[in-house]
């Protein structure tokens, strides 16, 4: 795999370098033996904004964008699809152009260290996932969501960059927001195109995760917060200590999902990230005058 650099944002030399490194076995793992090319573009947060906004309509900054060179037909990968490769041959580069990708520096070390491992992990797997988009891997439907998550492992592993221990405290905040982090990942926001993840943890100490799931019909939508925590109340939870909620922008929760958690826990703590931002309410601070009831057990 070719890549043409173009360095708008300064990153360590040794993530670059890990970052290429993984590149070179997105195409075996692929399973394509033809030599493809593809631009990547370091930059910064503002920068990803104003392409994000001028070729998607979506006015944030964003960890990663992708655009391919390449029409695969429905269902089908770059594996498969040799002769629409070699339609994009580029004599300058002697290689099939798959397409460009930017990255956003700010955003790979942050979300590195809210994920709690590497700048060198979280740019190998920031570039391989792009990389998969170039190929025809996408994750807007749950299925397609899985095949590009295991190709963009089996690449990781192939390159010898797993995830790394970080023996991190499951009790703590950091892990706590990193499990939201991590849920965002599987959000079903094809109309929003807002994304969100939770991680509620009980007063035991276990910790329960959720996304946001669109639905056509818009009232049947269900936030991440609410998700997070029926999962937990399905499973015989009553009693929460805290939820982190994680979002590309400010994920404040709704009026239902502050309700919800009042049913149970009206002092749990409310942990919203966003980008490098982060703030902490207490349910009482968000949701004051709250409505009640006191439940009295019918025993004589």
């Amino acid at each position: 795999m070719k890549l043409e650099w173009i360095m708008d944002a300064e990153l360590e030399g040794e993530v670059v370098d890990a970052m290429a490194h993984a590149a070179r076995f997105c195409l075996p793992a692929e399973g394509v033996d033809l030599e493809c090319a593809a631009s990547v573009r370091l930059c910064d947060d503002d920068t990803i904004a104003r392409i994000n906004e001028s070729c998607r309509g979506i006015s944030r900054s964003t960890d990663v964008l992708s655009f391919p060179s390449v029409r695969y037909p429905r269902g089908k990968t770059a594996g498969s699809c040799a002769s629409r490769l070699r339609q994009e041959y580029d004599d300058e580069l002697d290689a099939c152009f798959l397409g460009d990708i930017i990255i956003s520096v700010p955003h790979l070390k942050a979300q590195a260290a809210e994920y709690g491992h590497s700048a060198r992990r979280e740019g190998a797997y920031l570039l391989v996932h792009g990389i998969c988009h170039l190929m025809g891997y996408d994750h807007m439907e749950a299925e397609e969501r899985m095949r590009m998550r295991a190709m963009e492992e089996k690449i990781l592993e192939m390159a010898g960059i797993r995830r790394e221990d970080t023996q991190m405290d499951h009790q703590s905040d950091e892990y706590l927001i990193q499990q939201a982090r991590e849920a965002m990942k599987m959000s079903y926001s094809p109309y929003s195109h807002f994304p969100v993840g939770a991680a509620v943890r009980t007063v035991s100490g276990k910790i329960y995760t959720g996304c946001n799931i669109e639905n056509l019909s818009f009232g049947l939508t269900n936030c991440a917060e609410r998700t997070a925590i029926f999962k937990a109340v399905s499973e015989g939870e009553r009693q929460f200590e805290a939820i982190a909620i994680a979002g590309n922008e400010t994920p404040w929760p709704c009026g239902a999902c502050r309700q919800v958690m009042q049913e149970f826990s009206p002092d749990m703590r409310v942990i919203v990230v966003w980008g490098e931002h982060r703030e902490e309410r207490s349910l009482r601070q968000l949701l004051p005058d709250a409505c009640t009831f006191e439940l009295n057990d019918q025993k004589e």
